[in-house]
């Protein structure tokens, strides 16, 4: 397996600070939860003008106007018009923005509080796409809306530079792209418990911090489980669309304040409308109903998942539950245990999942089902699938102690044939940071593999394409040879290490 521990690309360390909104506004208001401010910004036309700014509750964590930027990208090739009301925002790329007054000016008075941050509705070209932006409404009773520069820049697929402390350079020339190192030595990613992108289909990793290291990972968890239900289909012991019965058990987690799905114990639902329960809006019961349709208990399923995460070499997992909730022991003073795993066993496990089972992808691709046998509608909590082309999955996890965790797939074509990308990001704050951190990593991967394929010059050339395990035995073979790998080069650095201290 081929690790790149960098890949320097032009103009990438150039947007780390700006990207990332690292903006000290020239004026400032008394503070608040949104701090009014101003920041200077050019564009590749030479143009220069003042963009209103919000801070959100700290400084520097800073929203641009929607509006001063619409003016300023007027006559550059990523042009765009706005329409926004007091809750949607509606954006058209390659059009002609309109002005309603008061854009590229400071701030009138200081009489602006409690702007919430929200996922307003927002679409770009008429489709809805999902970020967190902040709408207030003007004195001329206009609206105008706030988002980071890092997400209009990629809405926009534009290069976004610090000139200063107070000043933007946005190259419309230039695709979006960054240096996840240049954010590591910033210090970003201490935000973050650990997080790593990498080619699933080759096993080449392009970016990975603190991925050795095992953390809590809430409802990710529920890949294993989907997993194990996989194999009990591929063998025969279940099918997809036998009737399983809800139970007790089940129908309790269903009507605690975790439940998510409403199952009743005596109702029926099949094992596909199940697998679709657990990965759309993770679905806590019905991860518990996969568990005992394929092992009777869940105890019994949780020593099958410890079981296959020792097959595939995942020696940092460890499982209490089939669906990433805190478990508590019996004891007189309970401990609260949580499913852990490194970002690179999960690298691992989503490579075997999408390998064997590629058809896991036909249900986290959804952005919306319905479980028929219940009548309800259940929407997927990965805000990739509508923000960037070619997302395929996987899954979402937050508990108070893992964080907001997010695994993300992708396909890529080099050609010959379909790569599968894995994102996966660990113990972000909040699913605010999860979704924005994960959809630059995804889109640093789409680069970084595109790079990889120029400099090879066809997918043909891709020495590790036709080498690829395409049997369910093989690929535990591949996964586990690639974990032993990882394990001995560990040792060996420590042997080096202790024969050096003596």
């Amino acid at each position: 397996m081929k690790t790149i521990l960098q890949k320097t690309v032009s103009l990438s360390l150039l947007l780390a600070a700006a990207a990332l909104c690292l903006i000290l506004p020239v004026a400032r208001a008394e503070a608040s939860f949104e701090i009014p401010g101003i920041c200077q910004v050019q564009t590749d036309t030479g143009i220069t003008g003042t963009v209103k700014t919000l801070d959100y509750s700290y400084d520097d964590n800073t929203y641009l106007s929607l509006r001063d930027t619409a003016m300023l990208l007027g006559d550059t090739d990523q042009a765009f018009s706005l329409e926004i009301t007091g809750t949607a925002v509606s954006l058209r790329l390659d059009s002609v923005y309109t002005p309603v007054g008061g854009e590229n000016v400071p701030w009138e008075g200081s009489g602006y509080r409690d702007i919430a941050l929200r996922r307003n509705e927002f679409k770009v070209n008429g489709e809805k796409v999902f970020y967190y932006t902040m709408i207030m409404q003007l004195p001329s009773g206009e609206y105008d809306c706030f988002m980071t520069a890092v997400d209009l820049a990629m809405i926009l697929d534009v290069s976004v530079t610090a000139l200063s402390a107070d000043s933007l350079q946005i190259d419309t020339r230039e695709p979006f792209d960054f240096s996840p190192a240049a954010l590591e030595e910033a210090g970003y990613f201490c935000g973050l418990n650990s997080v790593l992108v990498g080619d699933a289909t080759t096993g080449e990793i392009y970016y990975q911090y603190q991925s050795d290291t095992s953390y809590p990972i809430a409802s990710t968890s529920k890949l294993m489980t989907c997993l194990l239900t996989m194999e009990a289909i591929s063998s025969g012991q279940l099918t997809l669309d036998q009737q399983v019965t809800v139970s007790a058990t089940a129908q309790s987690l269903a009507t605690s304040s975790d439940g998510v799905v409403p199952l009743r114990a005596g109702e029926q639902i099949t094992i596909q409308e199940l697998l679709v329960g657990a990965l759309l809006p993770s679905s806590n019961e019905c991860a518990l109903s996969l568990a005992e349709a394929v092992a009777g208990t869940e105890e019994a399923f949780v020593r099958m998942m410890n079981e296959k995460a020792q097959e595939l070499g995942l020696s940092g997992a460890i499982f209490f539950n089939s669906n990433g909730l805190p478990s508590y022991t019996e004891d007189f003073i309970p401990a609260k245990r949580q499913n852990r795993m490194s970002a690179k066993d999960m690298f691992r496990l989503a490579s075997y999942l999408l390998h064997v089972y590629p058809q896991i992808t036909d249900i986290t691709s959804l952005e919306e089902a319905t479980l028929e046998s219940l009548d309800f509608e259940v929407r997927n909590t990965n805000p990739l699938l509508r923000n960037l082309p070619g997302v395929t999955g996987l899954k979402t996890g937050t508990t108070n102690r893992a964080g907001a965790c997010l695994v993300t797939s992708l396909t890529a074509d080099d050609g010959t044939r379909e790569h599968d990308l894995v994102v996966i990001v660990l113990g972000a704050e909040d699913s605010i940071e999860r979704g924005r951190v994960s959809g630059m990593l995804a889109r640093y991967a789409q680069n970084t593999f595109k790079r990889g394929i120029q400099e090879t010059g066809s997918g043909a050339d891709v020495q590790t394409s036709g080498n690829l395990p395409t049997h369910a035995e093989a690929v535990v073979d591949w996964v586990v040879q690639t974990a032993r790998k990882h394990q001995l080069s560990q040792a060996e650095a420590a042997e080096k290490h202790t024969v050096f201290q003596i």
